[in-house]
């Protein structure tokens, strides 16, 4: 417990470093793919430099410019799995008009579905 203290530990870069390293680490076994273990052993080397080091402030500047070249990806993802979930309870219907997304409970039979963006209206199955 002490030795980590004022050490930097676990964030999202290290994680991912640590899990590209995994992957060129399983893909150097393929005979043609060699070239990456070195690589896999340089970001194995890296990520625990950044668990244990001591500059909490650099380590924590390099996971936010991380953080923002992956904002994009983890959004759509974010909002792929929260679709996903409510396409439980929900139909997700696109406006003909618009092509806004709309929301509507299941199980209410037909129904008129008026689009909030452009008032358009139409008959759909809940």
């Amino acid at each position: 417990m002490r030795f980590m203290y004022g050490r930097y530990g676990v964030d999202s870069f290290g994680k991912f470093l640590l899990a590209a390293c995994l992957v060129c680490y399983l893909l150097s076994h393929f005979k043609w793919l060699g070239i990456l273990y070195p690589i896999a052993f340089a970001l194995l080397i890296y990520s625990y430099f950044r668990m244990f080091s001591r500059n909490v402030y650099k380590r924590a500047a390099e996971n936010q410019k991380y953080l923002g070249y992956t904002a994009k990806i983890r959004g759509f993802w974010y909002k792929e799995k929260n679709l996903m979930q409510q396409r439980k309870t929900h139909h997700i219907y696109k406006c003909p008009n618009c092509k806004q997304k709309i929301r509507i409970p299941k199980g209410k039979g037909k129904i008129e579905i008026r689009c909030p963006k452009c008032q358009n209206t139409f008959i759909k199955r809940s």
